[in-house]
């Protein structure tokens, strides 16, 4: 096999958040979308990112830029914010992702 076979652009892969606290919380699933690649240089960042003491911030802010909507437009953008435990949820599900 030739290895441009292997080169695809990166596409959009919906997550969706639908446990229990979600589901009680907000009547429904709740979904968000990632690249389900990053280019190489954004993976080792998060990579050293994640593995440094005390960088957790820093990890945030790099998984917050990596969730989307399905036009793959950043969700957080000009100040707006996710509530806390759902920010939480996704990074988590950002980091899943990113180890796949």
């Amino acid at each position: 096999m030739k290895l441009k076979e292997l080169a695809t652009k990166p596409q959009l892969s919906k997550i969706v958040l639908d446990d229990e606290d979600i589901i009680n919380e907000y009547k429904e699933p709740l979904e968000f979308y990632v690249y389900d690649k990053q280019p190489l240089a954004e993976f080792v960042k998060f990579s050293v990112t994640s593995q440094e003491d005390q960088n957790y911030g820093e990890m945030i802010d790099f998984c917050s830029d990596m969730i989307l909507d399905e036009a793959g437009e950043k969700i957080m953008t000009d100040g707006e914010l996710l509530p806390n435990s759902i920010l939480v949820k996704c990074v988590n599900e950002v980091v899943k992702q990113l180890g796949k």
